[in-house]
């Protein structure tokens, strides 16, 4: 071989130099006499190659998830890392082409992308490193994040920063049934400042709540960890949340409903703070009894029979008032304790009239300061706890709305996963 075809030679293997140079044996169409020596053909190309590989760069780069993954992470997954070299630049776009914003650290040895990722999309990544005599390296890869029909999210409340009641538990509502209940519960961390034990309990596939075997300690602040991402909660199905919510628990209110007396006494730590006079269910509609919590709150609100299994005869509600005042949930199948205009004065303290919710005096439009309603609305927060008492009903499911509290400590902890 001549010295301009030997440069040839080494100008074209150069040119093949984008990233860690890989070689691989080639078998030639030469004769016999070429490999022996007659031109000097393979020894020449050896020599070529090796001088190609001492150019290459000594960068090593590493994406991840790695090239043709499926069911990636939305978070924490997708990174770009380098060793014995630094980062020059990193690309990410979704398959139609759409770039995707990152930032490369500070050292120049990782890069991640900036935002959260979306479900069942495709992206592409492709990244140029140098190592310390500035020769550059390639790396490409593509992966699939995780789908929508293969993860799951729970839907939590309290939500962050929010002030409630001391009855408050953490509630999460999972949007697919989990059978690897042990994997997720592992993932949810809740505490509090106070340093109460805090046990999860599973109402269903779908329902965790966790709470202390006491109320919250007034003042204390939660903290819910949900560290869901990539915890498998089935088959073929995976976490995608990562998120830390904090909250605060307002001072110590218990309002004791006693449905023989027809009265509702207000405490704070213990002391009664205001006796208020109810009506609560009547003989044939009793009010459910137990410790139940506050769920919602609503300045007026509509109330149709209907809705919960009160009609007449034409199918229509036993009633329907479209603006009922100072409405505060305490079940989800619709036990309220709520303002009461359309009820005689005389009843309050009196009688037990209504379909089982716990009724206050109170004015129509939700507007007089005076009224009892209207100060039982503005003195109670998300979380407080009315403890409904000698009705002669049955104790609420403690499945129905926020209740847990009426499942003993050890019927509590004998729900937890792990």
């Amino acid at each position: 071989m001549t010295d301009s075809r030997r440069r040839r030679g080494l100008m074209a293997a150069s040119a093949l130099l984008g990233g860690v140079l890989v070689l691989s044996a080639c078998s030639g169409g030469g004769s016999d006499s070429d490999s022996k020596g007659g031109s000097g053909t393979d020894t020449s190309q050896a020599k070529a190659d090796e001088a190609a590989a001492e150019k290459a760069s000594e960068a090593q780069i590493k994406i991840t998830p790695g090239d043709g993954s499926n069911n990636a992470s939305i978070n924490n997954a997708a990174q770009v890392v380098v060793a014995k070299g630094t980062l020059s630049a990193v690309e990410m776009t979704t398959a139609d082409g759409t770039p995707v914003a990152g930032e490369i650290s500070a050292d120049k040895t990782s890069w991640k992308p900036s935002a959260q990722l979306e479900r069942a999309t495709t992206y592409k990544v492709a990244a140029e490193a140098k190592d310390a005599d500035g020769r550059a390296a390639h790396e490409n890869a593509s992966f699939t994040t995780v789908s929508a029909a293969n993860s799951f999210v729970g839907y939590f409340t309290p939500e962050d920063g929010s002030t409630v009641g001391v009855g408050m538990p953490v509630s999460i509502n999972f949007d697919k049934a989990i059978t690897d209940r042990a994997a997720v519960q592992k993932g949810v961390t809740v505490s509090s400042t106070s340093g109460q034990e805090v046990v999860c309990h599973w109402f269903s596939d779908t329902r965790m709540d966790c709470r202390p075997d006491d109320y919250w300690k007034e003042n204390s602040t939660v903290t819910l960890k949900l560290a869901l991402d990539g915890v498998k909660g089935g088959n073929d199905l995976y976490g995608v949340q990562q998120k830390t919510v904090n909250f605060k628990i307002g001072r110590n209110q218990v309002s004791i409903v006693d449905a023989k007396t027809k009265t509702m006494k207000v405490t704070h730590n213990g002391e009664v703070i205001k006796t208020i006079p109810i009506s609560a269910g009547s003989p044939e509609n009793k009010t459910y009894q137990g410790r139940m919590v506050i769920s919602e709150k609503f300045k007026e609100t509509r109330m149709n029979g209907a809705t919960v299994g009160f009609t007449d005869a034409d199918g229509k509600g036993e009633y329907d008032i479209k603006d009922v005042p100072h409405a505060m949930r305490l079940t989800n199948s619709g036990t309220f304790v709520h303002g009461n205009y359309w009820g005689d004065d005389s009843v309050f303290g009196n009688v037990n009239t209504s379909h089982g919710c716990v009724g206050l005096n109170d004015t129509k439009g939700a507007n007089d300061p005076n009224s009892e309603g209207f100060w039982f609305f503005e003195h109670s927060i998300v979380g407080d706890v009315v403890d409904v008492r000698n009705t002669g009903d049955k104790t609420v499911d403690p499945a129905n709305g926020l209740n847990g509290w009426n499942l003993d400590w050890a019927a509590w902890k004998a729900g937890s996963a792990i």
